[in-house]
């Protein structure tokens, strides 16, 4: 594996690249909302060690995906514990990879397991959103491929010090990047009633936002994962704990996605990729939330010369389009996988193919 000169940008420290030479732990990446299992109440002082396993999500459309993609180097943006990465290598003996990640522990797990593919591997701690930068920092002009599996990772999920997870108590935490600004209990316990409100509704969804950032509010300070999900649930009606899901489940997943800014990062990491393909090169996105998927779908859609309208008062506009969807829906998995793994149920990926270069070529 390559050491990268200099290291790249990081939004909060310079970025670093992973070689095998270093010691490692573990992690994995792009799963769904929080269904871990649940664990008792009381107050927890020591952690299990869990192990980065990651169970690929789709890996049998995501491989056939790049089947046919011109030789050379293939980005899988979200790393995470390499499944992904490890099927496409096997696949393709010819082509190189670079993988992406924002959580260092899922750049030490990917190192370990990518072990045998070292000589084809190069590892960047990075958020995706610098991918141009990463390629670049790479010595590589044009990639053959692009995979994004977005979202939070089961090990992530799991690991109650990580504090992502309503059911496992711990510190509020939620960062992706453990050594990045912002995390929940910075956000719980500093912003305003209103803007704890918009955050819950814009990113979760959730019916009864004005409620639970109230309470919010009144029990602050709050510091672990338990008494946040406990302050959720009061507030929330007995006629809607009756549906599926835990009640802070919405809460939840809100508070993550603003404290990973997951949103914002998308429509410029995509519009990145697009100039960085080589023509016949493709991507695939995998989305688990609404909301990404929306950016998603909106971004390539675009690119894809589709939403594009004249009007005889406005300059006439290029719509020679950039890339081709290889499908007008996305991808589901199939109902075995579900069966399988749960947290792939919300799965949808999206796919598309550079056809021409553009002006930004």
């Amino acid at each position: 594996m390559r050491l990268l000169s200099g290291g790249l940008p990081e939004s909060e420290r310079e970025a670093k690249a992973m070689t095998f030479s270093k010691e490692i732990e573990s992690t994995t990446n792009g799963s769904p909302l929080d269904p871990a299992a649940s664990i008792s109440g009381r107050r927890i002082t020591r952690f299990p060690d869990i192990s980065y396993v990651h169970n690929p999500v789709m890996e049998k459309e995501v491989t056939n995906l790049f089947s046919h993609v011109p030789s050379g180097v293939i980005v899988d943006a979200t790393i995470g514990g390499a499944g992904h990465a490890i099927a496409l290598l096997r696949s393709r003996p010819d082509i190189d990879l670079i993988g992406i990640d924002q959580d260092k522990e899922a750049i030490e797990a990917a190192k370990e397991n990518l072990s045998d593919f070292e000589q084809r591997v190069t590892l960047v701690h990075e958020r995706f959103d610098n991918i141009k930068k990463v390629v670049e920092g790479s010595g590589v002009a044009k990639i053959s491929g692009a995979l994004f599996d977005l979202g939070v990772s089961s090990y992530q999920l799991d690991n109650p010090l990580r504090g992502f997870s309503f059911r496992k108590n711990g510190p509020l935490d939620m960062r992706m990047n453990a050594l990045s600004g912002e995390n929940a209990l910075d956000l719980v316990n500093e912003r305003s009633e209103d803007e704890i409100g918009k955050i819950l509704k814009d990113f979760g969804d959730e019916r009864f936002h004005q409620k639970i950032a109230r309470a919010i509010i009144a029990a602050r300070p709050i510091s672990e994962t338990n008494e946040l999900a406990e302050v959720i649930s009061s507030v929330i009606p007995a006629h809607s704990k009756r549906f599926k899901g835990h009640p802070a489940r919405r809460s939840f997943q809100a508070i993550r996605i603003a404290v990973n800014q997951e949103l914002s990062v998308i429509e410029p990491a995509l519009t990145q990729t697009i100039q960085l393909l080589k023509v016949g090169g493709r991507c695939g996105i995998l989305s688990y939330h609404s909301g990404e998927d929306r950016i998603v779908k909106q971004t390539i859609r675009e690119h894809a010369g589709l939403k594009r309208q004249n009007s005889r008062y406005l300059p006439e506009i290029d719509d020679e389009a950039e890339i081709q969807l290889l499908s007008r829906k996305g991808q589901q998995p199939n109902e075995e996988e579900v069966r399988s793994n749960s947290r792939a149920s919300s799965a949808r990926l999206r796919t598309f193919e550079k056809i021409n270069e553009g002006k930004h070529g």
